[in-house]
């Protein structure tokens, strides 16, 4: 299916791993100019931008740290420079740092309060200067479906998901007179470097809660994405997209 990308500029934060790196390269697979912002993976993000610019598009890597709003605004002046528009922001940079509540330091909470929740604010905040003006545009802002339904030793972690799940809805409420569409996608388990790196009976467990018995890839997420960041889905706002293969359920 085509989904008219071609030409659209995005943005795609935490691109050089993972969920991120298939997001960037499935967009640049549909058309579209892409840069990714990334925090230490140098080598990985300097292989993304090799990748697109092998499909024939522009990229751009970006070190910049999601938890600055000074450093997501020029993010979107440079991609806005360099490419002529923005036309598409994902935001997808996240940590974990897990432990029961009576355990948890203080650091672990604003740590990752921090970059997930107080990281997609600062570039939605910057793209929405950017879309309400032009009258257009596509954000999707990954969370989980453990921020619909918690997770043990993972206070911190579910309620920045939840978090991000709250300000897209009322982001969607904001922008929605402006033409420009706000969605959530909400993986389970996806099989990246980190997964793989979890112990065994972690990820088996997560495999028993799905109903079709499998984990999935970061190209399912990032097939979903692509169709949100499309005129196919123009119809579509303030929605969660979970993709889980029925683990929510």
């Amino acid at each position: 299916m085509d989904l008219g990308l071609i030409g659209n500029s995005a943005i795609v934060t935490g691109g050089s791993m993972g969920i991120g790196t298939a997001i960037a390269l499935e967009l640049a697979n549909e058309g579209c100019n892409v840069a990714i912002n990334y925090r230490r993976h140098d080598a990985e993000a300097k292989k993304v931008v090799e990748e697109i610019v092998a499909m024939g598009r522009k990229a751009l890597a970006i070190k910049a740290d999601v938890t600055s709003y000074t450093d997501a605004q020029k993010m979107v002046e440079t991609v806005i420079k360099e490419f002529g528009k923005l036309d598409i922001l994902v935001c997808n940079a996240g940590i974990n740092w897990d432990g029961v509540i009576w355990k948890m330091s203080e650091e672990q909470w604003d740590q990752v309060i921090n970059v997930n929740l107080k990281g997609y604010f600062n570039y939605n905040k910057a793209a929405a200067l950017i879309f309400k003006d032009k009258k257009s545009g596509k954000i999707v802002n990954i969370s989980s479906i453990n921020g619909l339904r918690g997770k043990f030793a993972q206070t911190n972690y579910s309620a920045s998901k939840g978090g991000e799940i709250a300000m897209s809805k009322a982001l969607a409420k904001e922008l929605g007179k402006f033409n420009v569409n706000v969605n959530v996608v909400a993986p389970g388990m996806v099989m990246t470097e980190m997964a793989r790196n979890i112990p065994p009976e972690f990820l088996n467990n997560a495999i028993d809660e799905t109903v079709l018995g499998r984990i999935a890839t970061a190209d399912d997420v990032a097939h979903l994405v692509a169709f949100l960041c499309s005129d196919k889905a123009r119809h579509i706002t303030g929605e969660v997209f979970k993709i889980d293969g029925g683990q929510y359920i």
